[in-house]
């Protein structure tokens, strides 16, 4: 391939009811809500968009939260463990914090020179937090209700659950551009661009697990980054050239997207950094109002009324 991605642009999730997701990312996690929007392939449905100060990509977590949806089952094909970067002295800070929370948490493991925090959010999405000692020299959001000090930074990494990795480590290397960097018994580590926090996956293979249900409480896609449409354009006509059963480019109003699966069964994204999410309100305001693409504003009354009200709390807004 002549283009390679820099690293991770988004994870996108099922959720259940918005508003218990909204409570935990932004009162529990202290991420910022960056876009309230809906899914733009069922109206009705929110899709809520979760970063940094301004939704840089590397820093998202995006959900659909589809209230009556059953429950997912973690296993192969699937995104299974979705990862933020942290401070390298806050992890004790973050099992305190999250404990009196409420949230159960596992052990702290050591991983790679790295500190190791695992939970799950509500609706059982499997989150970890993940500190290295080389720090991670992105900003947080600092006006949230996490102390700047301690707050995430970005995603970390994603792992990616697979019968066999073979397949799987081709795609990342030969479609994608990445390297592998790590192995550790039955995981095996990828690298993106300069490596570090945000521009790696993890392939965990676990031939014994049963194959995943992507439903609430699972990894519905991995985004990765493109800098601009010409060269998500370029990227989709080599991924054809080597036979990938790739989608057209379609317009998510924020950035444009290709979709195609990994041949482990995880449905991976490639997301242009352009335009970004201060097109359509001010960064001061992001998140705040329910924003449409101009294709569904003619329906905003009618999709209002079936969505559910969420109460944000005035800490997602910048001072001004």
């Amino acid at each position: 391939m002549s283009v390679a991605t820099s690293g991770l642009h988004h994870v996108t999730a099922i959720a259940g009811d918005p508003q218990r997701n909204v409570d935990f990312y932004l009162r529990t996690l202290g991420l910022r809500l960056v876009k309230t929007t809906v899914n733009f392939d069922d109206p009705g449905t929110y899709h809520l968009y979760y970063g940094d100060s301004a939704g840089r990509p590397g820093s998202l977590l995006t959900f659909f939260p589809w209230r009556e949806a059953p429950g997912g089952r973690h296993g192969n094909g699937q995104a299974t463990t979705t990862a933020f970067s942290v401070p390298a002295a806050s992890i004790g800070w973050w099992k305190s914090h999250l404990t009196g929370l409420g949230v159960e948490v596992g052990q702290v493991v050591s991983r790679d020179d790295e500190d190791v925090l695992t939970f799950r959010d509500p609706d059982g999405l499997a989150i970890a937090l993940i500190a290295h000692v080389q720090g991670d020299p992105r900003e947080p959001w600092d006006h949230g209700f996490v102390p700047p000090e301690h707050a995430v930074r970005g995603l970390h990494s994603v792992t990616l659950s697979v019968d066999r990795e073979e397949a799987t480590a081709g795609m990342l290397v030969d479609d994608l551009g990445l390297r592998q960097v790590g192995e550790d018994s039955n995981r095996f580590r990828f690298a993106a661009g300069a490596g570090g926090a945000g521009a790696l996956v993890d392939v965990l293979v676990t031939p014994e697990a049963s194959p995943g249900v992507v439903a609430v409480g699972t990894v519905h896609h991995v985004a990765w980054r493109a800098p601009d449409e010409a060269t998500q354009v370029e990227w989709r006509e080599e991924l054809v050239d080597r036979g990938v059963n790739v989608t057209s480019i379609l317009d998510r109003q924020y950035f444009r997207s290709i979709y195609f699966r990994e041949p482990g069964g995880t449905l991976l994204e490639v997301a242009t950094d352009e335009p970004g999410f201060a097109i359509d309100e001010p960064l001061l305001e992001l998140g705040r109002a329910l924003k449409l693409p101009p294709w569904l504003e003619p329906q905003r009354e009618e999709i209002e009324a079936m969505l559910p009200r969420l109460n944000l709390p005035t800490e997602n807004d910048v001072p001004g």
